[in-house]
């Protein structure tokens, strides 16, 4: 028989067995929470067409994760458009929603769609898992080099005569950020906002082209998409949406404000990274510091500067809360506009 002694020193051993045991499992826990990274090639959707805005935003994510190392597997951009954003969106958020090496890159036209009555979105901030707000870009209306407007007023003095004879091009729906971009203007200008012509395409590329091709007089679109076309004499900016000239920005500087035109309107269009909304915790932190830490590295300031957009980084609660607000302020002009759900 074990004496008294020896049967509590077997027992105190057994316990401090357990008791290591447990603390290896409980140690192991937080190393397994961030053991998450990408084990296959990553995809970066553009829910748009080529060419515009958020191609630029996805290839420009996918050349900088590569060249710093941020991200080790290989890069791929998607581009999908359709129904300004909707048919990417829809797609991303349905079937995607697990899919932890697949991001979607969107815009303002993404939350518009879900408000507005004609919007046909079924999703919205709450069908998918924001990231990061990664830029802001500024809003222009354009026309060709040769075109006879040389002024916004010119402009929309003839849209207010005969709102029909004036046909503006965007690469969104009717209601999303490139057509309210020209209605905001629209309505301080007294035209019949209703009666405006506006032709949508799928993505930036599209409209312009159709600009300049002849199909037609004005496009709605942003300093990014269009700075190229500038530098090379394609187009001309009428003006921008900025709060005042962009004098850091060779291309754009000398471009007056829509402002200092006499129509008060200061707006952005912003663009955004999203994961899945089922994606693992881990997986979401993963991606949420991966991407800001790419936010954090000279290459991507000076792309942004040389597109001249915002550098305007915000994390995963602080882009969602700027969705929100967003969604609550467009409400109440599609409100004035009829076109609220």
């Amino acid at each position: 028989m074990f004496s008294k002694s020896k049967l509590l020193s077997v027992l105190l051993a057994i316990v401090l067995v357990i008791s290591l045991a447990g603390c290896s499992k409980q140690a192991a826990a937080p190393d397994d929470k961030k053991a998450w990274t990408p084990q296959k090639q990553v995809t970066l959707l553009a829910v748009a067409g080529a060419g515009g805005g958020l191609d630029m935003v996805a290839r420009t994510m996918a050349k900088i994760f590569d060249q710093k190392k941020i991200v080790t597997q290989p890069l791929l951009v998607e581009n999908k458009p359709g129904g300004g954003q909707v048919t990417g969106t829809v797609a991303f958020a349905t079937q995607d929603g697990k899919n932890d090496h697949k991001l979607m890159i969107a815009s303002t036209p993404f939350i518009l769609n879900y408000i507005k009555k004609d919007g046909n979105s079924p999703i919205g901030p709450e069908q998918v898992y924001p990231v990061a707000l990664l830029q802001e870009d500024y809003g222009v209306i354009a026309v060709r080099a040769d075109s006879k407007y040389k002024t916004l007023k010119e402009l929309y003095d003839a849209a207010k005569a005969d709102p029909a004879s004036v046909q503006f091009c965007g690469g969104g729906a009717p209601g999303t950020w490139d057509h309210l971009n020209s209605v905001l203007i629209a309505r301080k200008a007294g035209v019949d906002i209703k009666g405006m012509k506006y032709n949508t395409y799928d993505g930036g590329g599209e409209a312009l082209t159709a600009l300049l091709g002849g199909n037609a007089d004005a496009l709605t679109s942003d300093v990014s998409s269009i700075k190229q076309y500038v530098q090379a004499g394609r187009v001309r900016v009428l003006g921008v949406s900025s709060a005042a000239r962009i004098a850091e920005d060779e291309v754009m500087k000398d471009i007056p404000t829509y402002k200092e035109q006499g129509f008060d309107v200061v707006t952005t269009n912003w663009r955004g990274i999203f994961a899945g909304k089922d994606i693992p915790e881990p997986a979401k932190k993963y991606w949420a510091d991966k991407v800001a830490e790419l936010c954090n590295t000279q290459e991507w300031k000076d792309e942004l500067k040389k597109q001249g957009v915002i550098y305007t980084f915000k994390d995963a609660k602080g882009f969602y809360d700027h969705i929100k607000a967003e969604q609550a302020m467009y409400t109440e002009i599609y409100k004035e506009m009829g076109m609220a759900k």
